[in-house]
């Protein structure tokens, strides 16, 4: 197939591009750059590789590269609720106006796989796994413009919209803002971490097996098009405190401490089931605790705070 991936640089992007280039498909990327990143300069000798450098809100350069491809991949995004709430205006204009020009300007049969985020279940009910039909109640506003532009490819129709838990792991354009590895570089730098609201419970995800979920909703795309699926790690439901007790094991060193005050500004609590999309042949490969042992050998690498959103 030939595939548009927009935002093809980013954090997913640089895991996911790579992975259909070994499948044999033409990709198309547009990205703008804006983190000055060089993550896919191991895949431009691959002649089947087109980078554009251009912004997804910029109709003329989306238009044209959209007229041959069989798959559009909308990865491009101000990720986190940090970044969006700093730029709420971009935010709506990328997250939202982006994907409603996708759509306007796609032809009904070309496909869509739009990576949306798990947050949107806001606070969960105690010890009750949200599932797909769980109503979606977000809390910050990145939450809310993802869950806004799920519903309108859903609604739109030929599109498949993968709910994802908190991402971790490395790649080639690193973030350091993410839950996971936000603590694991704390446990190696700074041997502790201070807690909030520490039993807030979220699933996790490894970013390689994020693209591998890419990959099997593009194999098997008229089985499973026209639903979301939670994609997460069943055995990773687990609270901020559990989370660094299994960094704690693979940095002996590190402390962590709840707070008895303050409060954390991300509300979400919730414990996540990813039944549905397992019944479509998803196994994750990448265990919560493979993926801190392949943090720690990155941060050896890692040694300044520059990989972040903001």
């Amino acid at each position: 197939m030939k595939i548009l991936v927009t935002g093809g640089a980013g954090y997913i992007g640089s895991i996911l591009v790579p992975e259909l280039l070994k499948a044999d498909h033409d990709v198309v990327v547009v990205d703008n750059f804006m983190y000055n990143q060089s993550s896919l300069l191991d895949c431009c000798a691959n002649k089947k590789l087109k980078i554009v450098r251009g912004d997804c809100r910029d109709k003329a350069v989306i238009e044209k590269e959209l007229k041959d491809v069989d798959a559009i991949f909308p990865l491009a995004c101000l990720t986190g609720a940090p970044l969006c709430s700093k730029d709420p205006l971009g935010a709506q204009s990328v997250i939202v106006d982006a994907v409603k020009m996708i759509l306007n300007l796609k032809s009904h049969d070309q496909m869509i796989i739009y990576p949306t985020t798990n947050s949107g279940y806001g606070v969960g009910q105690k010890d009750k796994f949200c599932t797909e039909d769980t109503p979606l109640n977000p809390v910050s506003l990145y939450g809310k413009l993802k869950c806004e532009a799920e519903k309108m490819i859903l609604d739109k129709g030929n599109g498949i919209t993968l709910r994802l838990a908190t991402a971790f792991g490395v790649s080639p354009r690193m973030r350091l803002d993410l839950l996971v590895n936000d603590f694991v570089y704390r446990a190696v730098y700074d041997r502790c971490v201070i807690l909030f609201e520490a039993h807030f419970k979220r699933n996790y995800i490894h970013v390689r097996d994020i693209a591998q979920a890419f990959m099997l909703g593009l194999t098997n795309f008229d089985k499973m098009k026209n639903e979301p699926y939670n994609v997460g790690l069943s055995d990773t439901n687990l609270s901020k405190k559990e989370l660094c007790e299994e960094i704690k094991k693979h940095v002996k060193e590190f402390y962590f401490y709840e707070s008895p005050i303050g409060e954390d500004p991300d509300k979400r609590d919730y414990v996540v089931s990813n039944e549905k999309i397992e019944k479509q042949g998803f196994k994750p490969n990448i265990s919560l605790s493979d993926g801190i042992e392949e943090l720690v050998k990155g941060y050896n690498i890692i040694k300044r705070n520059n990989y972040a959103n903001i």
